[in-house]
């Protein structure tokens, strides 16, 4: 019986490519991002009503300015995200766990309930400050945008963030970073419903948890052709 000799580099090489890709499949298998995304979603179109049937308006005259008052946003979304992220974690462990792998998903779960409180503290400070304050000019760009990012939709986007690097998702970092502009700017795709204040934040809204639920498919189709 005879030996060959095998350069080691060549070993040590192939080995560290194997490691490598035992560590990809190891990651991709500990993500259901299409679950987090698919329960921000329906939380995103369940709170279309409560934000309708709960927006107050206190109009000076028809056809002249309003004051808006989003009753829904605090009736609804507080409870509805520290759900959604319940949910989102105890899913998300099952799932990972049924494949033999730990979930890294707890993290996530508690910023995005540390974001809740925060976003729900912005917006009773800011309720206070227009009760005390008329304020009779529109309010600059950047005031608007940081409004619209303390605000559900935008909380959702900087927790997806933090999910994006416990799991080293790089799909996931920029699909957050495309739903963050059209939430922020916000995009809508020239769709308005000028002429109906009850109504005129639809479409906005409509297209955030479209874009999550688009987003929900994208990942789950991209999971199952992984397995």
């Amino acid at each position: 019986m005879t030996t060959e000799s095998v350069p080691a580099g060549g070993d040590a090489r192939r080995l560290l490519t194997e490691v490598r890709g035992l560590t990809r499949r190891v990651r991709a298998d500990q993500r259901a991002t299409w679950l987090a995304l698919s329960v921000l979603a329906a939380v995103t179109f369940l709170g279309i009503p409560f934000d309708y049937f709960f927006l107050h308006l206190d109009c000076v005259a028809a056809g002249g300015p309003c004051k808006f008052d989003r009753q829904g946003v605090l009736f609804y979304w507080p409870a509805a995200l520290l759900l959604a992220y319940a949910v989102i974690a105890y899913g998300y462990t099952r799932i990972v766990r049924a494949r033999g792998l730990g979930a890294r998903v707890l993290p996530y779960a508690y910023t995005g309930a540390a974001l809740t409180g925060l976003f729900l503290a912005v917006w009773i400070a800011w309720r206070v400050y227009l009760v005390h304050y008329v304020v009779d000019h529109p309010f600059p760009s950047w005031v608007m945008v940081l409004d619209r990012l303390v605000a559900p939709w935008g909380v959702i986007g900087v927790a997806l963030l933090v999910l994006a690097r416990l799991e080293r998702n790089l799909g996931l970092l920029l699909f957050t970073a495309a739903y963050l502009v059209v939430a922020l700017v916000p995009v809508d795709f020239g769709w308005h419903w000028s002429g109906q204040e009850r109504t005129m934040f639809l479409p906005q809204q409509i297209i955030d948890g479209t874009v999550l639920l688009l987003g929900a498919i994208g990942f789950g189709l991209a999971a199952r052709r992984r397995r």
